[in-house]
């Protein structure tokens, strides 16, 4: 067990060492896609090699509907991980998202670990990344542009994460007028900004709060995948049951009610927590996401068999996806989102 520590680079360490392993995962909470099933079409007449997955993130052409979620930086052992990691998404033209970056603001020791991704991945997409509880700190977005910059960013998410600041040792769960300073920070920045939750899901009602402030994507981050008050509890030495190990809302919960909201907004909305194999993508798109994104299976991936191993785990799922895209008479992503899922009580 990682011992505790108050520096931000040793934390960080200490996060990477515990999502290696699966204990970190949620204990008696799941993404809620078990609870669905794919409507099966007798007729289908879909030609399956004609089925492309290409689209838009923001103004980048991408291979897949797929992001590798923002995962690590501003420790010794991220260059290596970043570095592995830019070259499975450059191979595979998929947005890359760093790890927190508040760590590069302290000093420039771990700057490479950040850099590496633009220097491997050129073209692709990639995502900085800082906490809602920094932005409340800042007050001024200067700190949050240098963060831009320091990654050639495309995007800039904001993680909100009041659970795990609550349960972290000398955590800051403080965010009071964030939603304000979002709304500012929206126009201070060029490019565009992402809230993204780190496990507990994101509700349509704060969706459309965020979206009204002008925040262009959603990524819901839902329970079911890693448990970030567990990565803590654990951070902590913490013994015996705690009820907030599976606090959140489930992903697939907050997948399809926020994407009700897409009548009435133009934002992206990226669906995580738990996506961990093709059917979990699959549902996750069928439900209403643009996009989907996956983390710590994929860290366990690269450890075991570095970039092509991921290379081959994510192509893997999309062929899959495009399996099941063939069965259910999809012909494109936006046809699979077409009443092409159900959930498994309605079935009897």
């Amino acid at each position: 067990m990682p011992v505790k520590t108050n520096s931000i680079s040793q934390r960080k360490k200490e996060h990477l060492e515990l999502c290696l392993t699966d204990e970190v995962s949620f204990k008696n909470k799941t993404n809620g896609f078990e609870n669905y099933e794919f409507i099966n079409c007798a007729i289908t007449e879909v030609e399956i090699s004609k089925i492309d997955f290409g689209t838009k993130f923001f103004n980048k052409k991408i291979g897949y509907p797929f992001l590798i979620s923002c995962m690590t930086g501003g420790v010794t052992e991220a260059e290596n991980i970043n570095a592995r990691l830019s070259i499975a998404a450059n191979q595979l033209n998929i947005p890359l998202g760093v790890g927190s970056q508040r760590q590069a603001l302290e000093n420039e020791l771990f700057h490479k670990s950040y850099k590496v991704i633009r220097k491997n991945a050129p073209k692709i997409p990639v995502l900085g990344n800082i906490g809602a509880s920094q932005i409340v700190q800042f007050k001024t977005f200067e700190k949050i542009k240098i963060l831009v910059d320091l990654v050639e960013a495309d995007a800039m998410v904001i993680h909100t994460n009041p659970a795990q600041e609550l349960i972290q040792d000398r955590g800051e769960p403080n965010f009071t007028g964030l939603l304000k300073l979002i709304e500012k920070l929206v126009k201070y920045l060029e490019v565009p900004i992402i809230v993204k939750e780190v496990g507990a899901g994101i509700s349509k009602k704060v969706a459309e709060k965020l979206i009204n402030v002008g925040v262009k994507g959603i990524d819901v981050a839902g329970a079911g995948g890693t448990s970030w008050t567990g990565v803590e509890l654990l951070r902590n030495n913490h013994q015996g049951k705690n009820e907030f190990w599976d606090w959140g809302l489930p992903t697939s919960y907050c997948i399809r009610t926020v994407a009700k909201l897409k009548s009435k907004f133009n934002f992206m909305l990226i669906g995580s927590g738990g996506i961990k194999n093709g059917f979990d993508i699959a549902k996750a798109l069928a439900l209403g996401a643009d996009i989907t994104a996956s983390a710590r299976i994929i860290l366990q991936e690269l450890k075991k068999n570095s970039s092509e191993g991921v290379i081959d785990l994510i192509e893997g799922w999309f062929e899959i996806v495009r399996q099941i895209m063939f069965l259910t008479g999809s012909q494109n992503i936006s046809e699979l989102r077409n009443k092409k899922i159900i959930r498994k009580e309605k079935l009897n």
